[in-house]
């Protein structure tokens, strides 16, 4: 893998710095693909793409939701595949927004039980299959899920392909750009330190880590990053309970 590809920016539709929906090459066969909102400023999303001898696996569905079809077109246009297989990472809608869409269009839509649980008591698109526990796929290629305890969220996961040596992290990993943690309305901040500390530990060898937002670098970078932010977070809470307590 050459990982200067992974800056290569491949625009299926002519558009410009304004693009709604993105594509970076990280392989022939591997694609990030990102979509935004915008509040108070405009902020990326990332999901990604498999490609395989039967179809398109999708981790994370577009966030904005006029995308939904022109990802599924661009993926026919550009590599002449379905997309076969979709899996969201936790319960926000910048990970499950597509997930109805995309099962009423016949493909096989995944999250855990704890996801589809949260989605359903948040009135959020939910999947149409559910697995608990850490789980590998077999679907074109081997790729596996992983629990590393909650952090952003208490459902979130992440999804390692093997072949790549690639972790798509979701919303659970900070890009190394991030100067917080970011949303924190369903974080826990006293578990996700340690959460990320396992999640070092469980892929010593990961060469490319995909982040749910912002800038994306190779190697263990955001990972390292996640780490700190959480200590960081974590330090300044405590110190403020004591504040209050003194």
């Amino acid at each position: 893998m050459h990982m200067r590809a992974l800056v290569l920016l491949i625009c299926l539709f002519p558009v410009g710095i304004k693009a709604q929906l993105d594509f970076t090459k990280i392989s022939d066969s591997s694609y990030i693909f990102t979509t935004y909102q915008t509040h108070k400023t405009r902020i990326s999303s990332h999901g990604f793409l498999k490609l395989t001898s039967i179809g398109a696996i999708m981790i994370d569905t577009p966030w904005d939701t006029t995308q939904f079809q022109p990802l599924l077109d661009s993926v026919k246009l550009k590599f002449n595949l379905p997309v076969v297989f979709v899996l969201s990472t936790h319960w926000h809608e910048d990970r499950t927004a597509g997930l109805d869409y995309y099962s009423k269009k016949g493909i096989a839509t995944y999250s855990t039980y704890a996801t589809k649980n949260l989605c359903a008591e948040h009135h959020l698109p939910q999947a149409e299959f559910t697995f608990e526990g850490d789980t590998s796929f077999h679907i074109g290629t081997v790729f596996e899920t992983f629990y590393p305890g909650a952090g952003h969220s208490s459902d979130n996961i992440v999804v390692y392909f093997p072949s790549d040596r690639l972790l798509v992290g979701g919303c659970f990993v900070k890009s190394a750009e991030a100067p917080d943690l970011g949303n924190l309305s369903d974080a826990n901040i006293g578990m996700w330190r340690i959460a990320a500390k396992t999640l070092i530990k469980k892929y010593p060898k990961v060469k490319i880590v995909i982040p749910g937002h912002q800038e994306i670098t190779p190697g263990k970078k955001a990972l390292k990053h996640t780490l700190k932010l959480a200590k960081e977070k974590y330090k300044g809470r405590q110190r403020d309970k004591k504040k209050t307590s003194e």
